[in-house]
């Protein structure tokens, strides 16, 4: 058979995808030798109906009549490597050399520009022979019968998740920083629109494969190793939703005070940090959200879809109201910005903008790694590009313009500025207007918190063991631990809120998303071998170092550490630091993505020209 040999060390390592390493052809394939004492690594052929007579060629420029062959260390009289190889590779394999879900070589580069990238077919396949610790049925591949979410779907999604108090509480948060109307909005915007980026190409890779975030980022932290990511967006997933259920539950001791017109007596309990009236309303929202996550992920599609028209309605009435009562747009939007020359902030305008741009991008980082365990439900990737594209940004403009003129309003209306939505609506006066507010929030809370909040937690821990966690399973557990963080002490003032718990996250989730991002589209051009994201076998492309990819685990602690002086400042544990680690704290999603993403891709490139190099 004519073909060229390679050395039986490649089975055992990562080749560069296109690769690009170089084969002698001192030997014609003819004289290669029975071996009668096999390797005991795969031998890999690479076969072809035509010897070339270069002496050297790219293996990528060979033509789709070659083929691979992996003959098995067990069979008898395999093929010998008498062949002369240029390069003697020791080193572990570099991942997209192969394709082994199809058994073809995958040495070519997709084709085409960055729109074309973005718009390519879906690509689900079924992984083969799957480590049954590594998949379940929330984790297998959803297949072409299973995409059911559309560009609107998608779009509701975003309405869902981006009308809810956390979002109104944030605007409101800019007023309270000093911020007028329009710079507030002007910064929303460009900071959603700075997050869209990672949030589309994260979810590139969901709608192709049909993967969740714990499955995709296997390929760049390793089988083991993603776990670490993983783990960490469900510590801040079960942040978010003990804040949500709080707020939630708020809503209904608001609601209950409105129906009883008399308000209900609360005293702080000391070790809770709360009243009992107020732990009990937040325990009954808790167990109503419980209920949506029994039924599993297509209830809350259902959810998304059906609340979205409601949640606008109420939106819409709520700003009415503040233009009523404040006397029109002009008093309620002409609050200045306290940053304009004789301000009591003149001067500090972008000192406060870069914290507050970052805290934006981070609302969303949580999302923008695990946007996956959705897209992969989309129809095809126009849906999850075009849902995405309308759902989060003008809709996050549009309802944080319903926050910030509504903050502003109070000023007018009260006297002061109000962020707390729930405070503004239990000072509506009228019964039934406040009445239907409030379920108005009830409503908002749960369509934002269990999209949200609850599905990447759940997922991560589906991914520490997929034959013993369910999607319900981990649900509930998620839901459980969202108790123990005692979410009320987070949002206790402003400056906890964005500096300690947007900024202070976004420095861990920041690192990750470059790394995930840099991974899928940059080293392994959008292509992925699904047969071993299942796979614990040390010959598989994923499993690294013992399953974790120590490049990636470095370039994420070397993106966080730089975050860490700004982070114990912002909690008190230190008092003074210098003031570029408070700079690089305000703008932690940034420095974390970049550094991570620029580490990452070097380290990797250099291991892959080492691999080459070496003889």
């Amino acid at each position: 058979m004519p073909g060229v040999i390679l050395h039986p060390t490649l089975a055992a390592c990562h080749l560069p995808s296109p690769l690009r390493w170089r084969i002698s052809s001192s030997y014609p394939p003819e004289k290669a030798k029975r071996n009668s004492n096999p390797s005991s690594c795969s031998r890999i052929l690479v076969t072809s109906p035509t010897w070339a007579h270069s002496e050297n060629f790219k293996l990528r420029r060979m033509s789709e009549e070659r083929r691979l062959l992996l003959e098995s260390n067990d069979q008898n009289g395999g093929l010998s490597t008498n062949f002369g190889i240029r390069k003697h590779f020791t080193c572990r394999a570099y991942d997209s050399a192969f394709d082994s879900s199809n058994g073809t070589l995958d040495s070519s580069q997709p084709s085409g520009g960055l729109l074309e990238a973005l718009l390519e077919p879906i690509d689900p396949r079924l992984p083969k022979n799957p480590d049954k610790s590594l998949i379940n049925e929330d984790f297998s591949p959803s297949l072409p019968e299973q995409r059911t979410f559309s560009v609107w779907d998608l779009a509701s999604l975003w309405v869902g998740l981006v009308v809810g108090i956390p979002t109104y509480y944030m605007a409101g948060s800019l007023v309270e920083m000093g911020m007028a109307w329009w710079q507030g909005i002007l910064t929303v915007l460009a900071g959603n629109l700075i997050v869209l980026v990672p949030m589309v190409l994260s979810g590139h890779g969901g709608t192709k494969y049909g993967l969740p975030f714990p499955v995709l980022s296997r390929a760049a932290f390793g089988i083991r190793g993603a776990n670490v990511p993983s783990l960490l967006r469900a510590l801040v997933g079960c942040g978010w939703f003990g804040i949500q259920t709080w707020i939630g539950g708020q809503a209904i001791f608001q609601l209950l005070n409105a129906l009883l017109q008399n308000p209900i007596q609360t005293s702080v309990i000391p070790f809770l940090g709360t009243s009992f009236p107020e732990f009990v309303c937040f325990l009954v929202f808790w167990f109503m959200q419980v209920g949506i996550i029994w039924n599993g992920i297509e209830s809350i599609r259902e959810m998304e879809k059906y609340c979205a028209p409601v949640l606008i309605g109420l939106s819409a009435s709520l700003l009415a109201w503040a233009v009523y009562r404040a006397g029109g747009f002009g008093p309620m939007l002409s609050t200045p910005s306290q940053f304009v020359p004789g301000g009591p902030k003149e001067g500090q305008f972008w000192a406060a903008f870069f914290p507050a741009l970052t805290a934006n991008v981070g609302f969303w980082a949580t999302l923008s790694l695990n946007i996956p365990d959705f897209t992969r439900y989309a129809r095809s990737q126009k849906d999850q590009l075009v849902g995405q594209a309308l759902g989060l940004p003008l809709v996050m403009a549009a309802f944080t313009f319903v926050g910030l003129a509504v903050t502003s309003a109070t000023v007018v209306v009260f006297g002061r500025a109000i962020s707390d939505p729930i405070e503004v609506l239990s000072l509506i006066g009228s019964v039934i207007p406040t009445l239907l507010s409030l379920v108005g929030v009830i409503l908002a809370t749960i369509t934002t918190n269990i999209a949200a909040n609850v599905v990447a937690p759940a997922n991560a821990l589906v991914n520490l063991n997929p034959s013993f966690f369910s999607f319900r399973k981990a649900g509930l557990i998620t839901a459980t631990l969202s108790i123990l963080l005692a979410p009320w002490r987070l949002i206790q003032s402003t400056q906890g809120f964005i500096y300690t718990w947007l900024i202070g996250y976004s420095a861990l989730l920041g690192p990750v998303g470059g790394i995930v991002i840099t991974d899928y589209f940059v080293i392994r051009k959008r292509r992925l071998d699904v047969t071993d994201l299942f796979s614990r076998s040390h010959q598989g492309k994923y499993w690294y170092t013992q399953g974790f990819n120590l490049r990636a685990l470095a370039a994420f602690v070397l993106g966080v550490l730089p975050n860490i002086p700004g982070f114990l400042l912002s909690v008190g544990f230190i008092e003074n630091i210098p003031r570029v680690y408070q700079v690089i704290y305000d703008n932690s999603w940034f420095v974390g993505f970049l550094l991570s993403s620029a580490l990452y891709w070097v380290s990797t490139a250099m291991a892959k020209r080492s691999a080459v190099s070496c003889t």
